[in-house]
């Protein structure tokens, strides 16, 4: 059993790509946990889809990858914003908006390069197997910052996360806090692409904070759990990936998601076995 386990890590490539998922996760996992507890998922998955334009134009040109999808995410949240302020429309209708025209100006990019499928695939979906060691040391460098942008910023986004008009109050300056944040969750999906691609790395940044947001509700302790279900999806997904032959983004993926629904099936019977035990105590006078 324990062999099963650890012959897939035997092959550098593997290691490199057990790495930068690790990485990927803690990042995901740290951001995706104000991005759950804000009620802001749709402008993750927008982002995520936001940067496609960018990174499309790099990968067809040879250019800066991340340069690409920078500038793209930079364009996408500043085109939510100007929307929202000019118009009588809510932000939820200009993330809509943006998030269908970036997403088909993408397509349309790629649709002009030589081989339209295969590089469509690996940028939604990443090319996990074809994982570099620099890929590995950006993933790195992502976490990283991403842990110490939480640390340095916990209070302001604490308060966020409550209230934005507490958080004026206390001079915490949340608009100058939200866009730190948009600029962080940015950066996991561009950091991230890779290594499960820019659809896939929405499950990451979702599924394992809303899965310890089941069973903890102090934020540092969310954060923790969200890693270690996160670190599970990607270890066991590579096994089952590797022995399995299923795609290696999709299967990590997809095994955040199911965790999901596995832990939440639980809390609810011993959600129900509780009410059960309170019911049959016999009432006092």
């Amino acid at each position: 059993m324990l062999e099963l386990l650890t012959e897939p890590f035997g092959f550098e490539f593997l290691r490199n790509t057990l790495y930068a998922g690790l990485f990927t996760v803690v990042a995901s996992s740290l951001i995706g946990t104000w991005v759950v507890l804000r009620g802001m998922s749709f402008m993750g998955d927008a982002l995520a889809h936001g940067v496609l334009p960018g990174i499309a134009v790099a990968y067809i040109t040879g250019g800066n990858l991340l340069l690409g999808g920078a500038v793209s995410a930079a364009l996408m949240i500043g085109g939510v914003t100007l929307i929202s302020a000019r118009s009588r429309l809510g932000e939820d209708v200009s993330i809509g908006l943006l998030f269908v025209g970036m997403l088909a100006a993408g397509v349309a990019i790629i649709s002009k390069g030589g081989s339209y499928a295969g590089d469509l695939t690996t940028i939604l979906f990443g090319e996990p197997l074809g994982v570099r060691p620099s890929d590995v040391r950006i993933a790195g460098v992502a976490a990283l910052v991403t842990l110490i942008a939480t640390v340095l910023l916990y209070r302001p986004f604490l308060v966020l996360s409550f209230s934005r008009v507490k958080a004026q109050a206390l001079g915490l300056r949340p608009t100058l806090s939200h866009f730190v944040m948009l600029a962080l969750i940015a950066g996991v999906v561009i950091s991230s692409f890779r290594t499960v691609g820019t659809l896939l790395v929405f499950a990451l940044l979702v599924a394992p904070p809303a899965t310890a947001a089941l069973v903890s509700r102090r934020v540092p302790v969310m954060m923790g759990v969200a890693v270690l279900v996160g670190s599970f999806a990607v270890v066991l997904g590579l096994v089952v990936s590797y022995h399995a032959a299923t795609a290696t983004g999709p299967t990590i993926a997809g095994l955040a998601v199911v965790t999901f629904f596995v832990v939440l099936a639980g809390v609810e019977i011993r959600d129900r076995l509780a009410s059960a035990r309170v019911s049959r105590r016999p009432v006092t006078a």
